[in-house]
């Protein structure tokens, strides 16, 4: 890559989890770290850069840029300056291909937090190839969606004996609320569903698979498990995804690995609303009327209060076996959706932009592209990843 202007531009800056990953880099980014904000309203650029200067002086005279994302020019000029690109404007199904587009062509890295499996899907589709002849790396679901899950797992792999078979079950706990634009992202998800359904086959039907080794996911049935300490449900998120994706790319998950992901909940009527609400929710996004019904019952940009979030926290634990071995792991933290989120990601541009990395290119997992330099970076950062059993 030759000389790029700016290590890390941030765009998105001006919603709810970009203010608090703006944040977190004015906070915590190394001195030497050059970075910028980009976004379409010069004068709500303004107002976060005050608001960053109080935290930190050097960011008064930060640079801003102007780039939206109707606009292709000022897309790929966001790309052709930085050595990354983190975006947090979302819906990326809506939002998000310029940038990937662009950073594929530019030979730029690029990290978001998106859960939308029909997104990750179509950008490993329509711009794989290209990130890997210009060299960038496409790294999605840099957030709660899915570093604790796909660092969680690659630890726990670490933890056992190598050539085995691995068998390992993630249950995942939280605490919190919601921004106005995660539940727009899924809303809008669950409206797609089939369009996803067949990103997804077009995908398993090209990428290609491991060779000598297998890999494969597994889906439980709801009910009382004592490993998960409550009542679990199987959860279909983009975190098993990613996690198996990072199995079928390295080498270290073992010659036959199986993972399965669940929700936990303390009683079995949580269980049932949570099932019975998230029907509701998907039938009722599948026609037009009642999805704006659904979209307007929170707006974008809304987010937790200060003392919502300090209440908030997650805990993942990992049920391990191989060869022999039964490992518990766990990993936690505060506020997952914001706090915490806003931390995955800036640590992870930071990881990009500062360490050495394996030479890999493409759309890839946070695993595979940054690693053991990540987790340590993570771990610092106040990320809990520890063996309890």
């Amino acid at each position: 890559m030759t000389e790029r202007a700016y290590d890390i531009v941030l765009f998105g800056a001006t919603g709810f989890t970009g203010g608090l990953t703006a944040e977190y880099l004015a906070g915590h980014a190394p001195e030497q770290t050059r970075w910028a904000l980009a976004g379409r309203n010069q004068a709500k650029l303004e107002q976060v850069r005050r608001g960053l200067a109080e935290i930190n002086p050097g960011c008064a005279e930060m640079e801003l840029l102007q780039a939206d994302i109707g606009d292709g020019a000022s897309i790929r000029a966001i790309a052709d300056c930085t050595r990354v690109v983190i975006t947090t404007v979302g819906p990326y199904i809506h939002y998000g291909e310029p940038l990937v587009a662009a950073c594929a062509a530019a030979g730029t890295d690029y990290v978001d937090l998106t859960g939308e499996l029909e997104f990750v899907d179509l950008m490993w589709l329509r711009h794989h190839e290209q990130a890997q002849a210009s060299g960038a790396r496409i790294v999605h679901s840099c957030g709660f969606d899915s570093i604790p899950y796909d660092l969680g797992v690659l630890h726990t792999v670490g933890q056992l004996p190598d050539g085995v078979p691995i068998r390992i079950d993630g249950f995942v706990r939280a605490g919190g609320t919601f921004s106005g634009g995660t539940y727009h992202s899924a809303i809008n998800a669950f409206a797609r569903l089939r369009q996803a359904a067949r990103c997804a086959s077009e995908r398993r039907r090209l990428e290609s698979k491991p060779v000598g080794r297998r890999v494969k996911g597994v889906t439980g049935s709801p009910g009382r498990n004592p490993d998960a300490g409550g009542w679990v449900v199987p959860f279909p998120s983009i975190d098993p995804q990613t996690v198996l994706r990072s199995a079928r790319a390295l080498e270290c998950y073992g010659p036959d690995f199986t993972y399965g992901h669940y929700l936990v909940v303390k009683r079995a009527p949580q269980l049932a609303g949570l099932l019975g609400g998230a029907a509701a929710a998907i039938a009722l996004a599948q026609l037009p009327p009642t999805r704006d019904l659904l979209l307007k019952l929170k707006s974008p940009g809304e987010g937790p209060t200060p003392e919502q979030r300090r209440k908030a926290w997650f805990n993942v634990r990992f049920v391990a076996d191989a060869g022999g071995r039964h490992l518990v792991t766990e990993v936690s933290g505060g506020d997952p959706g914001y706090g915490e989120t806003a931390k995955m990601l800036s640590e992870s541009a930071l990881c990009l932009a500062h360490d050495e990395l394996p030479d890999r290119a493409g759309q890839i997992t946070p695993a595979v592209a940054m690693g053991q330099p990540l987790f340590d970076r993570l771990q610092r950062a106040g990320i809990d990843f520890r063996v309890t059993g």
